[in-house]
């Protein structure tokens, strides 16, 4: 991936930023319903066969874990002592033919001046490739996923220092941008600021601390224009 522009914006709220933080599915793209009722039956799948369960319980014990632990993989390491590389690969079925290009949202990133960095739950393979079929991945400096993070997800913030350490991010000059509310309540503790891209998802929507959230929106391509427009 080839280095972005690293002039700080300009403006009130952004002449400080030399760092943008993305997040990926549902905020880079928006994830439809059809592919998450693909992730769901893939992971009650998996989890039906790896703890030998019905699918009405498997679905009970993946909500749950991704409520308590973040994330369900990281609740079947540490409740099951689980090998992530069997999920990953059980997961990587994922069919992403229905993610377009978006050459908007790709000029725009290469408009946006600062290191761009995408930090995500999920792992590298579909990572590589959803960015790949939005056609974005040039204008990233960095891809920072579940693994880089050892397999401990957002909102636990030892993996938003471990993320600023391996790629020298002063936090302060830093914005991190987001589909789940509750994902930005470490970046903003950190001192980031924040961007909270609203979706329909009931998880996304669940908001504990409008304090901790500084900008909205409900189109990133539509808000980032605006903001590159003042750089």
């Amino acid at each position: 991936m080839q280095n972005s522009d690293t002039r700080p914006l300009s403006g009130p709220d952004f002449s400080h930023i030399d760092t943008w933080i993305f997040d990926l599915d549902n905020t880079l793209y928006r994830t439809s319903a059809a592919m998450l009722a693909q992730i769901d039956d893939l992971m009650g799948s998996f989890i039906s066969d790896f703890l030998k369960v019905d699918r009405v319980e498997a679905r009970r014990i993946q909500k749950g874990y991704f409520r308590s632990h973040g994330l369900t993989l990281r609740g079947l390491m540490v409740e099951h002592g689980l090998d992530p590389q069997i999920y990953v690969d059980h997961l990587s079925q994922l069919d992403l033919s229905e993610i377009q290009p978006n050459p908007g949202l790709a000029d725009t990133l290469n408009q946006l001046p600062g290191r761009k960095v995408i930090y995500t739950n999920a792992f590298t393979g579909h990572t590589r490739d959803v960015m790949e079929r939005i056609g974005i991945t040039a204008h990233f400096d960095a891809v920072y996923d579940i693994g880089d993070a050892d397999y401990v997800p957002k909102p636990a913030i030892e993996s938003y220092r471990r993320l600023c350490g391996l790629h020298g991010i002063d936090p302060e000059r830093a914005a991190m941008v987001e589909d789940i509310s509750r994902n930005l309540e470490p970046a903003a503790e950190l001192g980031m600021t924040t961007v909270w891209v609203r979706t329909d998802t009931h998880w996304g929507k669940d908001v504990t601390d409008t304090d901790q959230i500084d900008h909205v929106t409900d189109d990133l391509a539509v808000w980032l224009q605006n903001v590159a427009k003042i750089a």
